[in-house]
């Protein structure tokens, strides 16, 4: 809070309408990197332009005057052979003003300027490269430069004090245009610049994957509200993006303008975009605001005198880190007698990382790393000559750097272990699951278990060849998730894959044949062209030939597309014939009289008579339940006697039931009405037959666990458990008995459970031999 508190004020103090950016970023610049003790910042031109990813001369033609003339920074110059700018000696007189004035926001204290260099360096820094052969990372967006760069580092710092623990951005209140979202008009105000170059710097800061703008769902599925997220921020929280993104709904909201985040409560209006989230400037379309694309014209004649290079795995995140005084900062910017010159500076490819409890999680160091020596710092360097989503020690611990060990994605993913390495814990969590689909589907495809992680790791090992290397890829998230991973059917037949057969692994023949048919169309399409007009020079000829070409592909393109729509129309009209015969057959269906009582409109059979069938069955149920454990399954005699029982003390159920049910109905309501009392009768008969075939199952188990085979194996299962080893010091114990005794009665159960099944099974069959009765001639 008090870092975010200083950063507006000193935006503020440099004006937000028509300054650029890069004098904007450079009034943060110095004031992180000033000096408790003398408040003077000392530091070259080039090394400034360097932190604002802008080129000397404009740094010196452009930012330093500017500088003067903001009457924020007090600049004094020491002149270079050519009279240029060349060290500066700045002092940002509001920061050095506020010291000791209780309550100012820019009263900082020695570890809060150490905390503010640390996030700009886990932000921007511009990357070293020592005469030593060590190097220092660039930070998130450190190797951004050129036309916007100082916008775009301004942006990020900006999202990332804005950011919660969760790496959520809280975005601006009031109606914006839909056509430019929520999150452009939040960075628009941030910047205070129009809702247009927000949107302008919101997608080169998402093309970095360092912002993520994710689109929650609807109750129907669509896309609809939007979270500005800043991955960086999550993972130094030990969090990922994931963790917040997971939404399904979100309530509905008017079509022409979006609604403010935060609707008022009664009584209150809503509160109107007019107020930045940084000053007083509201966000607007005027031409006079200033654009941060084109805040000023840099000059394009003097290269940039950086060279891009891939650091090794550091351990600091200072900027004094490759220097040999033990990673603390040089008394001035010109001092560093062993950091190359402004010509061999390279800027790293690599974004910097920031100790635990660093910049990016929001919280004051216990002492200043200016001063500490030997403090716990990590640091991490990135390849593809471009700054990742990292930076944040927690997310480093994290991170997974070997492949998962799951064998199958070992194996899949083998051949790109080396981007795997590159990833984000988030971005390793999506390719992980991308991957366990894609084998999936493989193995569906080919109908073959087992061949899915050799067949995909035989994929990504052409797509690199393809490619030209790991070298050569510089976004991995982004090559994986959309090429590497993803099959590229040649032809209609779906087991190819680049003209390979998954299945085979040889040519894809329906491939071939449609190269024969192209083939053979262009030559009837030349051997026309030659009949029809004859005596064209190749290239007269060429070009008719391609034109026919290309006509004919729109004919065969519209064709087609009217071949689907036709198709689509014809299957429509099968699925409504279809649906027509289905409700007409149930019609007709309803329409059936019962076939027992022949009610009329009773669909074949009335709910009274199928009250009937089912209770009947019930009933022979629970004869069969009867007689599993109380006859002798080998007579039939025996098994009949039981069976009538229990047909005898159902109907007695019954008979009982339907006595209570007499005593508390209107007796002549029935009598007026005997369709409604055959119908209650029925109903109360089942119901009765339901309740009995429990009663008879429960004792059938209970019996049949009483048996010598129940007993027996409720013994050994009781002695078994007794004897396990966490119960051999005390065998007799309340603990042993109890665990025995469960166990015994879960073994007397499945043994209970067993004879019920075997019995009905005997009794099943014996009932059949019944029904087929003795044949002829025996």
């Amino acid at each position: 809070m008090r870092l975010r508190a200083a950063v507006r004020a000193l935006l503020d103090l440099a004006g937000l309408d028509r300054v650029p950016d890069a004098v904007r970023l450079a009034v943060l610049v110095l004031a992180s990197r000033t000096p408790s003790e003398t408040g003077v910042v000392k530091i070259r031109t080039s090394e400034l332009g360097r932190w604002l990813g802008v080129s000397t001369s404009y740094t010196a033609s452009e930012v330093v005057p500017r500088l003067r003339r903001s009457r924020v920074v007090s600049v004094d110059t020491a002149e270079g052979e050519y009279g240029q700018d060349e060290g500066l000696e700045c002092k940002v007189l509001p920061l050095w003003a506020a010291q000791d004035v209780v309550g100012h926001p820019l009263n900082l204290a020695k570890k809060e300027l150490a905390t503010l260099l640390r996030l700009l360096e886990a932000v921007m820094a511009p990357g070293w490269a020592h005469r030593d052969g060590s190097t220092t990372p660039a930070g998130l967006i450190g190797t951004r430069t050129g036309r916007g760069a100082a916008t775009d580092r301004l942006a990020l710092l900006l999202l990332v004090l804005e950011a919660r623990e969760t790496g959520r951005v809280r975005q601006c209140g009031g109606t914006v245009d839909t056509k430019r979202g929520r999150a452009a008009a939040t960075v628009a105000r941030l910047l205070g610049c129009t809702a247009s170059a927000g949107e302008r710097v919101l997608e080169r800061l998402e093309e970095r994957e360092l912002v993520l703008r994710v689109r929650l769902k609807t109750g129907s599925g669509l896309a609809h509200r939007s979270r500005l997220m800043v991955p960086a921020v999550a993972a130094a929280h030990g969090r990922t993006v994931a963790d917040d993104v997971q939404e399904n709904r979100t309530e509905a909201q008017k079509p022409e303008f979006s609604d403010p985040d935060n609707a008022a409560g009664p009584g209150e209006a809503p509160e109107l975009g007019k107020e930045s989230q940084v000053s007083a400037v509201p966000v607007t379309d005027v031409a006079d605001v200033a654009e941060p694309d084109v805040a000023a014209a840099l000059h394009s004649d003097h290269p940039h005198l950086v060279t891009p290079v891939v650091p090794p795995q550091l351990s600091y995140g200072f900027s004094g880190e490759g220097r040999r005084a033990e990673g603390r900062r040089p008394e001035r910017a010109c001092a560093g007698k062993d950091q190359v010159v402004d010509s061999e500076d390279a800027a790293v490819g690599s974004a910097s990382t920031v100790a635990e409890g660093g910049p990016l999680r929001g919280e004051q160091p216990k002492e200043s790393p200016v001063d500490e020596r030997g403090e716990q710092r990590v640091a991490g360097a990135g390849t593809g000559g471009r700054p990742k989503a990292v930076g944040w020690d927690k997310a480093q611990q994290q991170r997974r750097v070997g492949l998962p060990a799951h064998p199958a994605l070992q194996v899949a993913l083998g051949p790109v272990a080396g981007l795997w390495a590159q990833l984000s814990i988030w971005q390793q969590d999506q390719v992980q699951a991308a991957a366990e689909a894609e084998i999936k589907r493989l193995e569906g495809l080919l109908e073959r278990q087992g061949g899915g992680p050799r067949l995909l790791a035989d994929r990504l090992t052409y797509r690199l060849k393809e490619t030209g290397g790991e070298a050569l890829v510089d976004k991995p998230y982004g090559w994986l998730i959309r090429r590497g991973l993803v099959q590229r059917q040649a032809c209609t037949d779906r087991r190819c894959d680049d003209g390979i057969r998954l299945d085979t692994g040889g040519e894809c023949e329906n491939c071939g044949n449609v190269v024969h048919l192209r083939r053979a169309r262009r030559a009837k399409i030349a051997t026309k062209i030659d009949r029809e007009l004859p005596g064209l020079s190749d290239d007269e000829h060429r070009r008719v030939l391609e034109e026919r070409l290309r006509e004919q592909v729109a004919i065969e393109a519209e064709n087609l597309a009217w071949r689907q729509e036709h198709a689509r129309a014809e299957q429509a009209r099968r699925d409504a014939a279809r649906a027509a015969a289905q409700e007409q057959a149930e019609r007709e269906r309803q329409a059936l009289p019962c076939e027992e009582c022949g009610r009329d409109q009773a669909a074949g059979l009335c709910e009274r008579c199928d009250h009937r069938r089912q209770t009947e069955a019930l009933i022979g149920q629970a004869g069969r339940l009867a007689a599993v454990w109380s006859a002798d399954l080998t007579d039939p005699g025996s098994v009949t006697a039981v069976a009538a029982q229990a047909r005898k003390a159902i109907g007695d159920s019954v008979a009982t039931a339907w006595h209570e049910f007499l005593e508390i109905t209107d007796v002549a309501a029935l009598e007026a009405n005997p369709q409604a009392a055959q119908d209650a009768y029925a109903f109360a008969a089942l119901q009765t037959a339901q309740q009995a075939v429990q009663e008879h199952q429960d004792s059938a188990l209970a019996m049949l666990g009483r048996t010598e085979e129940a007993e027996a194996e409720a013994r050994r299962a009781y002695k078994a458990e007794q004897g396990r080893h966490w119960f051999k010091h005390n065998p007799n114990g309340a603990d042993a008995i109890a665990a025995a005794t469960k166990a015994a009665d879960t073994a007397r159960a499945r043994v209970a459970e067993y004879l019920l099944a075997t019995r009905l099974e005997q009794l099943r069959e014996l009932a059949a031999r019944q029904l087929d009765g003795p044949r002829p001639g025996r």
